[in-house]
């Protein structure tokens, strides 16, 4: 594929808001994991929750949209620069060429449950929402395109990604379409997701959640710790533009369907997405410097992803975890994973994984749980969703 251009990139998570809090972190090996603390009903485990959002406020023409998963959108729209370099596509294609495509799980479901919780009964006995929740914009699964798109201005198509787990790396792919097909020159791409009552107890359901910080590729790892993100990148086609540092230079995505939540027992799914992500970046897999693996800390997860990665890459591959520092933060772990990957290449920073100390019999050399620091050309992104929806995405430097 031809490379796109990278103009501004963003995340905000439990480390803190915009790049310099997440690289901050990462050298300081700081987890922002902390025992659980949100909502009424308190599960007994640890979660990636992002401080300070209940005091954010939308500007007054976007109130409408007002939920916990759309501040946290608008938080993480202000920082590095992204809404300046939406103003430099919007000046160049016009804001009908600009497309938004944004990945989400469980969009503002938060908002929903809530408005449930609060159900008023009317002189006729029937049951209504709040009047302050009679907003039918925040409950349907299209509530952060739609609201993304209103708070930007933005005129071209606007997608809402939900395909789980990987809907926020799904939108790389997605823009890449788009602006290969000729329907947009520049696209804002992303993901939010917040915390929920349906994700915590929907995830505990599952009995995939641990009762401590979580450990991927451990040999003790019990399960996963939950949290919440938002993050964007601008894109845009490399010929339509100043040269940037850093391009979007291939994506993999497939569709094992093997199971409702469980991966493929050989990790067909992630090698197929893998494969097609280093084909469509024209590299091989020995050019890969930095690999952030989807290691969600689930037992069957990261054996099999472990696996897939070994038949894949040589030993002197650098693949590691961030779930440690920010929980699985679900359609918003596409993004944020890939800002890792991103800053790997920029920085030269490549993560550990944290709290995780004796390996896995099941992981190759290429996990590995300290940190490093190593100049790297090529940065992967690996993020695999419920039903074996996966996708990977290969960033270069460019030139």
């Amino acid at each position: 594929m031809a490379p796109l251009n990278i103009l501004a990139y963003t995340a905000t998570t439990a480390l803190g808001a915009g790049l310099d809090a997440q690289r901050q972190a990462l050298h300081e090996k700081r987890s922002g994991l902390r025992p659980n603390d949100f909502g009424d009903a308190l599960l007994a485990c640890w979660i990636g929750r992002v401080d300070a959002l209940e005091e954010q406020q939308l500007p007054p023409d976007l109130a409408e949209f007002s939920c916990r998963n759309n501040l946290l959108a608008w938080h993480a729209l202000q920082q590095d620069g992204v809404l300046a370099a939406l103003d430099q596509v919007r000046t160049r294609h016009g804001a009908g060429r600009v497309a938004v495509v944004m990945g989400t799980s469980t969009s503002s479901i938060g908002a929903t449950e809530q408005a449930y919780s609060q159900l008023e009964t009317a002189a006729d006995g029937s049951l209504h929402f709040p009047p302050s929740l009679q907003r039918p914009r925040i409950h349907t699964p299209h509530s952060l395109g739609d609201f993304v798109q209103a708070a930007t201005g933005l005129g071209g198509p606007c997608v809402t990604v939900a395909t789980a787990c990987s809907s926020s790396a799904k939108v790389f792919a997605q823009a890449a379409r788009l602006i290969n097909a000729g329907l947009a020159d520049a696209a804002l791409v992303g993901g939010v997701d917040t915390l929920c009552g349906s994700v915590l107890f929907g995830f505990n359901a599952l009995q995939l959640v641990a009762p401590t910080p979580c450990q991927p590729f451990d040999a003790r790892r019990v399960g996963l710790s939950l949290g919440e993100a938002g993050g964007y990148a601008v894109l845009e086609r490399a010929d339509a533009s100043p040269a940037t540092p850093l391009q979007l230079s291939g994506y993999g995505e497939s569709s094992d369907a093997h199971h409702m939540s469980a991966p493929h027992p050989q990790g067909l799914g992630a090698r197929l997405a893998m494969q097609a992500a280093l084909q469509r970046a024209g590299i091989g897999a020995d050019a890969v410097g930095y690999l952030n693996l989807h290691g969600t800390s689930t037992p069957a997860n990261d054996s099999i992803e472990a696996t897939a990665v070994a038949a894949l890459f040589p030993a002197t591959l650098h693949a590691s975890s961030t779930k440690g520092w920010t929980g699985h933060t679900l359609g918003a772990a596409g993004i944020v994973e890939s800002v890792f990957a991103l800053l790997a290449l920029e920085d030269g920073l490549l993560p550990g994984t944290l709290n995780s100390e004796i390996a896995d019999p099941a992981c190759g050399p290429q996990i590995r749980f300290d940190n490093a620091h190593a100049q790297i050309n090529y940065a992967m992104n690996n993020s695999f969703g419920f039903g074996g929806n996966n996708c990977s995405l290969v960033f270069g430097k460019a030139g």
